[in-house]
């Protein structure tokens, strides 16, 4: 059946929105924060920049837009690295994480830490974290250990923790890269055997205020 007049601008629409940002990532990768600009952008796509304003209201959305796409390609890449071991699981979910953030420091940095001021169009701040895949495939093989009796307490709760040591791992080894951290992937997977552990020792209570998740 062929396509309505709609369709084919809805799918002309996202084909060029996703062109939009697949030059956006390139400008970050590239020249980091400061090289991404609407003008920039528009003169990497050979676009006009009010065309890209009808896209993208300002700056801010662009970075929601490419954080949106970097918890995709994250999720991706961990659906990929799966193990029947519950522990093996999640631990491949916190390697994905420092390999995708290692690998692209810079996006990283404006995807991971940028203060965003707003969460993505149709969610709440509080919704934002659990809304993206990366996130979710956290979660759930956290919650397979804790079905499994390998962690004990509130999914969340686990899932928020691991997250903030890995963030924290990373960030310093993308900050702090003459720091003696020894051999980069060596330190990832003893940070990673360093949380695990001190949490199978623990039941972990849910977070004091499960109401503004953020």
């Amino acid at each position: 059946m062929p396509l309505t007049a709609q369709a084919r601008r809805e799918q002309h629409r996202t084909a060029l929105r996703s062109e939009l940002i697949a030059a956006a990532h390139k400008l970050v990768q590239e020249e980091g924060y400061e090289g991404l600009t609407i003008r920039k952008l528009a003169n990497r796509v050979g676009y006009a920049p009010m065309s890209v304003y009808s896209y993208f209201a300002d700056k801010q959305e662009i970075l929601v837009a490419l954080a949106e796409d970097a918890f995709r390609t994250l999720a991706r890449r961990i659906e990929e690295n799966r193990s029947d071991d519950p522990i093996e699981a999640l631990k491949a979910v916190m390697v994905e994480y420092a390999a995708f953030g290692l690998g692209n420091p810079n996006e990283y940095r404006i995807v991971f830490m940028t203060e965003k001021s707003k969460p993505p169009a149709g969610t709440t701040v509080a919704e934002a974290p659990e809304g993206n895949p990366a996130m979710k495939a956290l979660i759930e093989r956290v919650e397979a250990c804790v079905a499994a009796g390998k962690l004990k307490g509130d999914p969340h709760a686990i899932a928020t923790m691991l997250w903030t040591v890995g963030h924290g791992t990373i960030s310093l080894l993308i900050t702090f890269p003459d720091y003696p951290f020894g051999d980069v992937e060596a330190f990832v997977r003893r940070m990673c055997e360093f949380s695990l552990a001190s949490l199978s020792s623990l039941d972990v209570q849910p977070l004091a205020d499960q109401s503004s998740r953020c």
